[in-house]
């Protein structure tokens, strides 16, 4: 029945350490059912198919192993899309959408968006900005691929161009640049879930000792292309990626926080842009 089912998952989720045990579970069972979670909650008595029930076993045993709900899924929600992700990209987070929001201010009509990943902020832009035009670059084949494919379905191939590169060939101008780019420092790696450490990939989440070793690398060049950049970053670390910005010659510099309350983007403007 979904309403053992669900406790019995639930308790073994929670003593597996897992987060938020209870919305997991039901997660796994509204996929391996195909019924949504207002339908298991109405009829916690119902006997789940024999198939579902198998599928949804062998997805608990997936959370178990701590394996992010996102990869089991296959999907992840960013803004009003619904992206395609798996261990060749990074889980698409909340606070990325400040970078979304940012754009929708500006309305630019160039975006070059750096790491791209799956291509959830070049896929956003492009989407809820109909007019501006994408470039997405990323140094991992596999997450081009990933990226390409979510384009594709979401339609939005001709609206958003793949490079892969950290910068596109040749001399190019946009109106700014977005980039969630790793910054999780070495310190740091072995305090983080196992979601984390274990599943997503560590090339496109650890920087270096203090974890700015890319945006370093990142900021000087973005410089080259566009009169404003805009960076998310980890706690504590926008006062030096702020030092970093202005080094490379933007001279109004700000941050905004997450809902958290966490200095979470770090935004660069030369002064013809500011």
């Amino acid at each position: 029945m979904i309403g053992a089912a669900l406790s019995a998952s639930t308790d073994a989720l929670r003593a597996a350490g897992v987060a938020e045990p209870r919305l997991d579970a039901e997660l796994l069972l509204a996929e391996a059912t195909g019924w949504d979670r207002a339908r298991l909650a109405a009829a916690p008595q119902a006997d789940i198919p024999p198939a579902a029930a198998r599928r949804f076993a062998e997805m608990v045993r997936r959370r178990l192993r701590r394996e992010p709900v996102a990869y089991i899924l296959g999907r992840r929600g960013f803004r009003n899309l619904d992206l395609a992700v798996d261990p060749r990209v990074l889980i698409p987070r909340p606070e990325t959408e400040l970078l979304i929001e940012l754009a929708l201010e500006l309305d630019p009509r160039r975006v070059l968006d750096l790491g791209t990943g799956s291509g959830a902020i070049a896929l956003a832009v492009a989407a809820e900005l109909p007019g501006c035009e994408v470039v997405a670059t990323d140094t991992s084949a596999g997450a081009l691929a990933v990226a390409g494919a979510n384009a594709e379905r979401l339609g939005l191939c001709g609206r958003v161009a793949l490079v892969e590169a950290m910068l596109p060939p040749g001399p190019d101008r946009f109106d700014v640049v977005l980039a969630n780019l790793p910054y999780v420092s070495e310190a740091e790696w072995g305090e983080l879930e196992p979601e984390v450490t274990e599943w997503e990939p560590r090339e496109a989440l650890l920087a270096g000792p203090d974890g700015l070793d890319v945006l370093r690398a990142a900021i000087p060049a973005a410089a080259e292309v566009a009169p404003v950049v805009a960076l998310e970053v980890g706690a504590g670390q926008a006062v030096a990626t702020s030092e970093l910005v202005m080094e490379a010659g933007f001279g109004a510099v700000e941050t905004r926080s997450d809902l958290a309350g966490i200095p979470r983007l770090v935004i660069g403007r030369t002064e013809a842009a500011a």
